[in-house]
């Protein structure tokens, strides 16, 4: 793990290479994994209000940052592409929602504290934090940006099902004479934090970079900053999806967590 400062900014470059892809691919809805995976236990966790000041981290093209803003949030979205921040403001030139889009690398904790120490009830950060090298001056900065018992939701690609290496499998099994095909996910290693590269979408112009961490080292980066976990989701499609294929059924993808700060 000591090169993964230096490999976070890999990962940002990579992601500003992929952002005008991923802004088309998402396009205001979303695609059917945020739609039907992160979404609804997202919002269900970070249980907004109207007048809340959220923070929406590490936010791509901003769809989730404009649904925030159509539930009465005032939001404060930033990422650490410029090209994608440009792209969200020529998106959404005259909205009718009021979102404040920023360019900032979520390592700086310097220019995180500059959006303003105790200024947020609530931080989201979707399917980001393994895009993340440098995770803990975010981490410390949330705890002075969020203000006391403020609550931060966060989504990962599930660590114990999609660690670096991990395979999608069909296997077929002569059952009482009739053919049964199981789809199953094959893991091979979990428990060493481990940088690697990966295609979150076939066409993506380069590879993305993440960062596996075990759940241990992902929780206690939040306890060791004072976060307490009060929720958590590990959501399965319902129907077997063309896309994500029928193993996602049964074995959640994603691992969505609540902290409150203590």
């Amino acid at each position: 793990m000591k090169d993964w400062e230096e490999q976070n900014s890999d990962g940002i470059d990579r992601w500003e290479e992929n952002a005008g892809f991923w802004d088309e691919y998402m396009g205001e809805a979303g695609n059917v994994f945020h739609r039907d995976i992160i979404r609804p236990d997202t919002e269900r966790l970070l249980e907004v209000e109207r007048g809340d000041w959220v923070l929406d981290i590490a936010c791509g093209n901003g769809n989730f940052s404009r649904r925030l803003a159509s539930l009465g949030a005032r939001v404060v979205a930033f990422d650490a592409s410029a090209t994608m921040i440009e792209r969200v403001r020529k998106r959404t030139a005259g909205d009718q929602y009021s979102v404040q889009y920023r360019v900032l690398d979520a390592a700086d904790a310097d220019g995180l504290l500059r959006l303003g120490e105790r200024s947020f009830d609530r931080a989201v950060a979707n399917m980001a934090l393994m895009d993340i090298g440098a995770v803990e001056p975010l981490l410390t900065s949330l705890a002075r940006l969020l203000r006391p018992s403020g609550t931060f939701v966060f989504s990962v690609a599930h660590p114990c099902f999609q660690p670096p290496g991990s395979r999608k499998v069909c296997e077929e099994e002569d059952a009482g004479g009739e053919v049964v095909k199981r789809k199953a996910i094959q893991i091979f290693r979990y428990i060493r934090p481990e940088s690697h590269l990966g295609l979150a979408v076939c066409g993506q112009p380069t590879e993305s970079r993440y960062f596996h961490r075990p759940l241990a080292l992902l929780l206690e980066n939040c306890f060791s900053r004072g976060f307490m976990m009060d929720g958590i989701a590990e959501p399965v499609f319902c129907t077997e999806n063309e896309d994500a294929g029928s193993a996602w059924t049964e074995i959640p993808p994603a691992l969505i967590v609540r902290m409150i700060l203590r």
